[in-house]
């Protein structure tokens, strides 16, 4: 599993016009892009959640549970790009949907039962992601 994080001041997802989710974040935020791939667990999804709400990477070196900040979740088979051959990335390392999106739901879900705000996309549609990154601060979570 792949976790993109970018800590963000304002973040919302729509799908064919309509918004999805949203987090307004006071004064900050994250938004998390989640991969999966063939070997990920529910174990290595909720310890990815765990490290997420607990990472230090808000300001004075707090975590969005030490803020209390909200997190806009996002699936993203991408992150499992191969792009070391040719100019067309293959996506065999992606999970396929009926195995990533229980997967990315368990990911939501724990961060719901550490005490995290939570607002998702929708799996599977073409979303568009608005965001107001803040620092810039990307960082790249791996299990």
């Amino acid at each position: 599993m792949r976790v993109m994080v970018q800590r963000v001041t304002s973040a919302r997802v729509t799908v064919d016009g309509e918004i999805v989710g949203e987090i307004s974040p006071n004064p900050q935020g994250l938004v998390a892009l989640v991969g999966v791939t063939h070997t990920d667990t529910e174990v290595t999804a909720k310890t990815l959640a765990d490290k997420l709400w607990r990472l230090r990477i808000l300001d004075d070196e707090r975590s969005a549970a030490d803020l209390n900040a909200p997190i806009l979740v996002i699936s993203q088979f991408t992150l499992y790009a191969d792009t070391t051959k040719g100019r067309r990335p293959s996506w065999s390392a992606a999970a396929p949907g009926p195995v990533a999106e229980p997967l990315v739901e368990v990911f939501v879900q724990a961060l719901r039962a550490l005490g995290a705000t939570v607002a998702t996309g929708r799996f599977g549609a073409h979303m568009h992601i608005e965001l107001t990154n803040d620092g810039p601060v990307t960082l790249l979570l791996d299990a």
